[in-house]
């Protein structure tokens, strides 16, 4: 069974910063780009950042110099470390992974990231 578990998330001030941790089982991972989108309320999901099991990365522009992707291919995990957060960061946070041949997706369940003062 696959399953992709969300931790970090939460309530930090603006400037702040929160790291996301995605866990994977059930998948070989590094046979999937991993990825972290996120949805704030009102608005579509939309990617924030990939990572491609040889490590190549991609960042929406409005996160771009702030957010940074990596992966732990030995412990089948994908992280996100999110600095000088502002309040238009918030949104619920999800994991995926998406098979790199045969495109096939799962999706975690998500984490909320809330920026407040």
């Amino acid at each position: 069974q696959v399953q992709l578990v969300e931790s970090g998330g939460g309530l930090v001030q603006p400037g702040g910063s929160l790291r996301l941790s995605c866990a994977a089982s059930g998948i070989l991972f590094n046979f999937y780009t991993m990825g972290w989108y996120r949805q704030a309320p009102g608005k579509q999901r939309e990617l924030v950042a990939s990572i491609t099991s040889g490590g190549s990365t991609n960042y929406v522009d409005s996160v771009k110099g702030r957010f940074t992707i990596s992966r732990d291919n030995v412990k089948n995990t994908v992280y996100l470390q999110m600095n000088s957060l502002k309040p238009e960061d918030t949104a619920d946070y999800y994991c995926n992974a998406r098979h790199m041949v045969t495109r096939t997706l799962h999706w975690g369940q998500g984490t909320q990231v809330t920026v407040s003062s």
